[in-house]
């Protein structure tokens, strides 16, 4: 069987794979939630999602450093990257070990994309289906419910020291639009770093968005934030309804319904 991943590289697989090595916590995620739970043998320290997979699986580095080693004792009939998360660097090496599927996520339509390919790769076709049937349903009740909603500028915060944005080319920035939040940092490109001191020049946001991932943003971090603002109101967001693209899918619209109503209060 042959297989395109979506960065158009051909993937050939023999039989549906067996052995799993994820190095993307949101498809970790998304392999549990298409009852792939057997099949995976190896995750990052970065799959938090299911908690149970770090007791149970083999942990083999982050998604910047894997350790090819660990790996390669595991045996997998694939292993799955993307594009962002994982350098061409660890794929070039891990094409050594296995297979490797490669995921580039900008749009729901992709995120769709993806899961129809899994569900294609490891015989799951019915699972794939219920959990991308949720994602268009929950999506279509979402754009009914914040068509009318105002467009608020915000500054989507990822990093400190230095300080990192959201910035076009990424979900994030798609989700944000989504939810008719205007991105001030738009016109610069995937995770740009910025200055707090220029912040209203670049847009003077409305929102001041800090995520929960990938830096533990803090109280203090939020009064730093807020110095340099001219009255944006400063809110603590989940990232991973902001960032993951798999079966997280399906909760994130209830999240941001709930988001957007806690800011209208």
């Amino acid at each position: 069987m042959t297989f395109r991943d979506q960065i158009q590289r051909e993937v050939f697989l023999r039989e549906p794979p067996q052995r799993i090595v994820s190095l993307v916590p949101s498809q970790t995620e998304l392999l549990y939630d298409l009852g792939l739970e057997d099949r995976v043998v190896g995750i990052t320290k970065f799959c938090v999602h299911p908690f149970h997979f770090r007791s149970l699986k083999t942990v083999v580095g982050g998604t910047k450093q894997v350790k090819a080693d660990k790996i390669r004792e595991l045996q997998p009939d694939i292993i799955l990257c993307n594009k962002e998360e994982n350098t061409r660097e660890i794929v070039s090496a891990l094409e050594e070990i296995a297979p490797v599927h490669v995921s580039d996520i900008y749009t729901i339509d992709d995120a769709l994309e993806l899961i129809g390919q899994y569900g294609e790769m490891f015989s799951c076709r019915t699972d794939a289906s219920r959990i991308a049937q949720k994602i268009r349903f929950r999506l279509q009740d979402f754009q009914q419910y914040i068509k009318d909603k105002p467009v608020l500028k915000t500054a989507y915060f990822i990093w400190r020291n230095p300080w990192m944005v959201a910035g076009k080319n990424t979900f994030i920035d798609y989700l944000l639009t989504l939810n008719r939040f205007q991105n001030i940092y738009a016109d610069k490109d995937r995770y740009p770093v910025v200055e707090l001191r220029k912040m209203r020049l670049e847009g003077d946001p409305d929102l001041v968005f800090l995520s929960s991932e990938p830096y533990p943003f803090k109280d203090e971090h939020a009064f730093e934030v807020g110095r340099f603002t001219h009255h944006a109101k400063t809110v603590f967001v989940d990232g991973e309804m902001f960032s993951w693209y798999g079966s997280r899918l399906v909760k994130a619209f209830d999240y941001f319904k709930r988001l957007r109503d806690r800011l209208e209060d």
